[in-house]
């Protein structure tokens, strides 16, 4: 066996075991292994019972990661709209392959294309885009924020575009995904949100609610109306469930005689019956906030988002999400018209930081942003986790969750492959 001090220099095969403390599906196992062969995990648990299923790999010598590291699932976003100077809602591909690449080494190896709400013409060019990009294997589909949002809680959503539930637009839109709009976005008091959810879920596409001012009893109509539309469409016997968009964020505060859609969407997750998605970057939402909602409702109904925007990964300035100008100015993201909050500078690998420092638990942490988000997007069978036949998808971390190593599909990313 070796043992190979910081950085960490990855093995150079496509044949391998790593050796180290895993952290998957809630746990985490302290001297355990990670084999990989042909882009598949064909081990992950403790060294003591590797004697059994490892005989394949007697000839295979064992990388061993320093002290301190730990081996994560490849991060899922399902709310992104870019980084590193790449943008998704501007519907161009070398932007966008730009914020793609630097997601995916920055460890967030799964991720949707998220967009705002743009007029039709804008909509349905990032769709066909997004589309092609998810048939590459680059993402795992779509999500569009809007344009069903309410005006009163729009927030960095151009109201200009807003719309009431259009059906007509959704069955272009479903049309020019190819089968890869996998979320949408909606507030449930506008007119025709009934509909719009049963034709989403009739497609396959979770839906959403956010950028929302309804009261409580409409969204915990609508989040279970779209949880049984859900449960029936699950033609194998599972379902899944509906999501939140970034809760708290777009819709009114919680108020002891206005609960509103928080305290909805609140006892939703806590039954399980919805997840909810926290941008947990210490700029959304104050650390109590994130802690308190761990222990409300439970890792397993958290899916942590970045809401990323072009910004991420790089320092103050100005930039574009979609056709609104944004300046960034101590990491925080502003709407140059309005001031409102325009996205997120953090990757998902810095949520979970974050997250872990609000007093959650790593493994907490770390299934609200592999296991659940990969559930959400009916992927558990591929991603999300570090079990043998999943896809090899792993980030390696050390010391505070520096990022050491990522794997994505069997091979180390450029960036690692030292």
């Amino acid at each position: 066996m070796t043992s190979i001090p910081p950085p960490f220099a990855v093995p150079a095969a496509s044949r391998f075991v790593l050796a180290g403390t895993i952290v998957t599906d809630g746990q985490t196992v302290p001297d355990a292994l990670l084999a990989v062969e042909n882009g598949r995990i064909a081990y992950a648990g403790p060294r003591a019972e590797f004697a059994a299923d490892g005989s394949e790999f007697a000839d295979v010598e064992t990388t061993v990661l320093p002290i301190g590291s730990h081996i994560l699932p490849g991060l899922v976003d399902i709310h992104c709209h870019g980084g590193n100077g790449g943008d998704f809602p501007g519907g161009e591909e070398t932007s966008a392959r730009k914020a793609i690449d630097f997601l995916h080494r920055s460890g967030t190896t799964t991720l949707l294309a998220s967009m705002v709400t743009a007029s039709r013409e804008e909509l349905l060019r990032g769709v066909e885009l997004f589309s092609r990009l998810t048939d590459e294997g680059l993402l795992a589909g779509i999500h569009l924020e809007g344009p069903f949002l309410s005006h009163a809680r729009c927030g960095a959503q151009n109201p200009a575009y807003l719309l009431d539930p259009d059906l007509e637009l959704v069955t272009d839109l479903l049309a020019a995904a190819n089968g890869h709009l996998a979320t949408m976005t909606y507030a449930p008091e506008l007119p025709g949100a009934a509909e719009l959810v049963d034709l989403l879920t009739s497609h396959g596409v979770i839906p959403s609610l956010g950028h929302t001012d309804s009261d409580d009893a409409t969204s915990a109509e609508s989040l279970a109306a779209a949880r049984t539309r859900l449960a029936a469409a699950g033609s194998d016997g599972t379902s899944q469930v509906p999501t939140v968009t970034h809760l708290f964020n777009g819709m009114p505060p919680l108020h002891h005689r206005s609960p509103g859609p928080v305290a909805a969407c609140l006892r939703l997750a806590a039954a399980g019956q919805a997840v909810v998605e926290l941008i947990a970057d210490g700029t959304h939402l104050a650390p109590e906030t994130v802690n308190t909602v761990f222990g409300l409702v439970g890792p397993a109904n958290i899916a942590l988002v970045t809401d990323s925007m072009a910004a991420a990964g790089l320092s103050d300035g100005n930039y574009m999400l979609g056709p609104s100008p944004v300046t960034v100015t101590n990491g925080v993201a502003t709407l140059d018209a309005t001031g409102s909050i325009a996205g997120g500078t953090a990757t998902l690998l810095d949520v979970v930081r974050r997250t872990v420092q609000t007093g959650v638990p790593l493994a907490d942490a770390v299934l609200s942003a592999t296991a659940v988000p990969a559930g959400v997007l009916g992927l558990s069978d591929e991603v999300g986790g570090l079990r043998r036949g999943l896809r090899a998808d792993a980030v390696v971390v050390h010391g505070d969750l520096q990022l050491a190593g990522v794997l994505r599909q069997g091979e180390w990313l450029p960036e690692f492959a030292r």
